[in-house]
């Protein structure tokens, strides 16, 4: 039976009850747009930790764990995830903390759900900066850093590339060049946990809510507890026989930093699914998009068109290949998905509809009906 005054996981930071919301990014704005809420008693909240049915908040009064109530109506109800802001009802005699509201996300970094639906999954709510760790320990697999820029840039949020485990590199430099060309717009820095380097110009460029994203094995969570100043996220070892890291952080859970803001660990992403991220796409491949106004057809594909000033760019060296088929792949999945979700959307507008018309045929093939 689930107890209305349960704590928190021991994993937490020890310190977050001493903390207020401000800490957590609670502002002047959100709390205008709160008021009437309050008046109907509830009160404000961020969720630090969301299992199935629950949640970890941090509100005025404190750490709470409150229950998330199932979506009931036609309308669709927002799942509280890490990051998001709530209006909470607070525990009662005999009722439990409940979640009865998802505030209005500023920013989300979304992807495609895992399960091969129309719906996005959201990885991390109302973020500021989105931090992409990239391992110097391997090879550079520049699609995937595409990929998460995507998702970063179409979040809303700022991205920052963070180079991991410069201390398992000969020469970084050479490797921080490669993924620069990738990322045009966004700031790439070294660093390594094990030695320090880097942590000090990282630490002045994160703020807000910082959100860790990268497969398994990049080392987002050694890296997090170098901000943190603890060991609060769990960390493994990386698979000598693949250089493959195992899922040691099993949920997303937010820490506040000592110097400010609020870090977001994240599990290692083995998929990256694009969902409608289209500005994300434009302001990743951003040399593409702005040689592409120079096209002679505003509807250029960048395939075999006559006058492509993108081809054309191929051809004399100032764009690669290898970046120019990135973008036409990631383009080709990102339109799929949203041509499921419009799928869904017209699927669901109709429902109604079809629904009258199964009751009108039923109603015409009844023996009591008269034309």
């Amino acid at each position: 039976m689930f107890h209305p005054h349960t704590s928190f996981p021991s994993s937490l930071p020890r310190h977050a009850r001493a903390l207020t919301l401000t800490d957590y990014g609670w502002d002047t704005e959100r709390e205008r747009s709160f008021a009437p809420s309050r008046d109907q008693g509830l009160v404000p909240g961020r969720v630090v930790r969301a299992e199935r049915g629950l949640c970890d908040v941090v509100a005025e009064n404190g750490p709470v764990r409150a229950l998330v109530l199932p979506a009931s109506g036609a309308g669709e109800r927002l799942t509280p995830c890490t990051g998001d802001w709530v209006a909470v009802r607070p525990a009662g005699p005999a009722d439990s903390a409940t979640v009865v509201e998802v505030l209005e996300r500023r920013s989300a970094v979304l992807r495609s759900a895992s399960s091969r639906t129309s719906r996005a999954q959201v990885l991390a709510a109302n973020v500021d900066t989105v931090a992409v760790a990239v391992s110097l320990a391997g090879p550079l697999r520049p699609g995937r850093t595409e990929r998460m820029l995507a998702l970063a840039w179409e979040s809303g949020a700022t991205p920052v590339v963070v180079l991991t485990k410069a201390d398992r590199c000969t020469d970084p430099a050479p490797a921080a060049a490669e993924v620069a060309a990738v990322a045009p717009g966004v700031e790439v820095l070294v660093t390594s946990a094990a030695t320090g380097e880097g942590l000090d110009v990282l630490t002045a460029v994160l703020s807000g809510t910082v959100v860790l994203l990268g497969p398994s094995g990049a080392g987002k969570s050694t890296l997090g507890n170098r901000l943190l100043g603890e060991d609060l996220l769990a960390t493994g070892a990386v698979r000598g026989s693949d250089g493959k890291g195992r899922h040691t952080t099993a949920w997303r859970a937010l820490v506040p930093l000592p110097h400010g803001g609020v870090l977001l660990d994240t599990p290692g992403l083995r998929g990256i699914g694009l969902h409608d991220a289209r500005d994300g796409l434009d302001h990743t491949f951003a040399e593409i998009t702005e040689t592409a106004r120079d096209c002679r057809f505003a509807d250029c594909a960048h395939t075999t068109e006559p006058g492509c000033a993108v081809l054309a760019a191929v051809e004399d060296g100032r764009l690669t290949r290898r970046r120019l088929d990135s973008y036409h792949r990631l383009q080709r999945e990102n339109t799929y998905a949203a041509s499921r979700t419009d799928a869904r959307l017209r699927a669901e507008r109709e429902r109604p509809r079809k629904q009258i018309s199964r009751q009108v045929r039923a109603l015409k093939q009844s023996p009591h009906f008269k034309a």
